[in-house]
């Protein structure tokens, strides 16, 4: 029985394919209803209709794809194997030589294709479905605020207009506040003309109030420009802090290279930037975290369908892998207390069910 590596690997990639995809879309869907669900009781509310609901939930499809994928791997890879082991095709490569790690990382090839897509999707999709979902809700509910992809946030009050390069919520001393970073605000009169125009380096909303630092501000008069720096105004805005709250950027939304400009300016002004980098080193050992995943599937897919045994297996690689990613966030939870590096969070939960996984693998060959 002369079988080529190649056809192998090519055939075991297919069957983990379809396996995959299946529950893949059967997962999707689920969390896509449950979430439109929610969204329906938010109907009512300021303008906010049944197409505002649906396409919200459409919105953050990419987003959902992307968390899931890590238990989709597991299962699709697992339900795969398992389906080749209950017709004894695994028998038959282990009879031509071929040890279970090896037919394994031959099944691992459409999985590390579909988590390079999904990489991808989180520095691009993914990002760009968040902000125009929140960009629905909040226009929808307040008609003042709008995310823009390349500009930034843009709210409205009146005749005054507002811009922000980027904003987060913020904790300190226990009180939860709003701060927006490369702010522009311009005032218009009834009849459109620019009044004034003022840029600050962030404004913040506390207690019911905004406070601009850093402003330099210019009046436009009929024939002249007057500028004036300050280090900091109060501004005067009835502008819903909900609204608000909700359209600022939220870390685990935000593409990798926005989380890196958001550390970095954190770190910069004495901030507290570890919620952006546990998002940030999340995206850099999404790929880990599937792998190992998986690897730790394989031996549950082994061994022929007897008296239920196979549905045990896959129970049990299941219990397996929602307890690995729960150990992992409880690894990260760990890390924001007692301030460790998120690298060493990230690293040490894989590192460990990795080398179980593989030890196990080569034991039973």
């Amino acid at each position: 029985m002369n079988l080529r590596p190649r056809i192998i690997d090519l055939y075991l990639a297919r069957a983990v394919l379809v396996s995959t995809l299946g529950a893949w879309a059967v997962l999707a869907g689920f969390d896509l209803l449950s979430a439109f669900v929610q969204e329906l009781d938010e109907i009512g509310e300021g303008g906010y209709t049944l197409s505002h609901a649906v396409l919200f939930t459409a919105y953050t499809l990419p987003r959902r794809l992307y968390e899931l994928f890590p238990t989709v791997a597991l299962i699709g890879t697992v339900l795969g194997l398992g389906g080749l082991a209950s017709r004894s095709e695994l028998v038959a490569m282990g009879a031509v030589g071929m040890s279970r790690l090896r037919i394994g990382l031959g099944a691992l090839i459409s999985v590390m294709l579909l988590t390079v897509l999904m990489v991808v999707n989180a520095e691009t999709v993914a990002p760009f479905g968040e902000q125009s979902a929140q960009s629905v809700v909040t226009q929808a509910k307040t008609g003042d605020v709008v995310v823009a992809r390349v500009s930034g946030l843009w709210l409205r009050e009146g005749n005054m207009f507002l811009n922000a390069r980027d904003g987060a919520n913020r904790r300190t001393d226990g009180l939860e506040w709003t701060e927006l970073r490369g702010v522009r605000l311009f005032e218009f009169d009834d009849q459109g003309k620019l009044l004034s125009m003022a840029e600050a380096k962030t404004a913040e909303h506390r207690g019911g109030r905004w406070l601009l630092r850093d402003v330099k501000r210019s009046r436009f008069g009929e024939r002249s420009v007057t500028t004036q720096a300050l280090p900091q105004e109060a501004w005067e805005s009835e502008l819903d802090d909900q609204a608000l709250a909700a359209a600022a950027s939220r870390p685990r939304y935000l593409s990798s290279r926005e989380l890196d400009r958001n550390i970095e300016y954190m770190q910069r002004n004495g901030l507290d930037s570890k919620a952006f980098e546990n998002a940030y080193w999340a995206r850099w050992f999404y790929p880990l975290n599937v792998l190992v995943l998986c690897l730790a599937g394989l031996p549950f897919a082994f061994g022929s369908l007897r008296s239920g045994g196979f549905g045990k297996r896959l129970f049990i690689a299941i219990v397996i892998g929602v307890a690995y990613l729960l150990a992992q966030r409880l690894v990260v939870s760990l890390s924001d207390v007692y301030r460790f590096d998120a690298r060493a969070a990230y690293l040490l939960p894989p590192l460990m069910l990795l080398g179980l996984s593989w030890g196990v693998l080569a034991r039973r060959d």
